[in-house]
């Protein structure tokens, strides 16, 4: 069975997701990806709106020091976006055991698309959540079992939020509208203008 799985941090550059695909070491990261026992490409791709608000949170993480991204386990008004890639189950399986750096781990998608989200493990990303249907197939997503309202907000890594910023130009985003839609983020609201946040993003000199 196919899947939808909705990406809204670094895995919307579609280089860096296929280091989960293939267990290839993505620029800025610390260290190579896994991968997936099945290594086959994405059999589509898609522009996806989360109705999920985007944080950024967590004092480090594989790409350095550095906040790095969530949604919020709660719908709200507030839309994120992101890419998703349709894959087999067992990938998106793989795939969310290696965010959260373990060997394997073990999800019942239809208990979850039953109840809408269910919890899977501790970590950072341990909360799977249904975000819906598209094309016939059900659409995953993952993020923190914590509310955003026990978190504390973090700035990004520089690296890691210019490979957001990468993936929102694939995706058709300006870099204008990249910095729009960033600047009031938590975790990176209050700590930029728009003139430093796009010098953050895109003079990597």
């Amino acid at each position: 069975m196919y899947v939808w799985y909705a990406s809204y941090g670094s895995n919307i550059l579609y280089e860096r997701f296929m280091c989960y695909i293939n267990g290839t070491k993505p620029p800025g990261s610390a260290k190579a990806e896994v991968g997936c026992t099945d290594q086959t490409p994405p059999w589509a791709s898609r522009k996806v709106s989360l109705p999920y608000p985007l944080y950024f949170s967590k004092e480090r993480s594989k790409w350095g020091v550095g906040g790095v991204a969530f949604i919020d386990n709660h719908e709200s008004a507030d839309r994120t976006i992101g890419r998703m890639y349709l894959i087999t189950e067992q990938q998106f399986t793989e795939v969310v055991a290696q965010e959260n750096n373990m060997p394997s781990i073990e999800i019942d998608l239809n208990q979850i698309k039953r109840t809408g989200a269910g919890k899977v493990h501790a970590g950072s990303y341990g909360e799977i959540l249904y975000a819906g249907e598209t094309e016939g197939y059900p659409i995953f997503t993952f993020t923190n079992p914590q509310s955003v309202n026990n978190v504390s907000f973090t700035k990004p890594n520089r690296q890691y939020l210019s490979t957001i910023a990468d993936g929102s130009i694939e995706l058709g985003l300006t870099k204008q509208e990249i910095v729009n839609y960033f600047i009031k983020v938590p975790g990176i609201a209050g700590r930029f203008t728009k003139a430093t946040l796009f010098a953050y993003l895109f003079n990597q000199n």
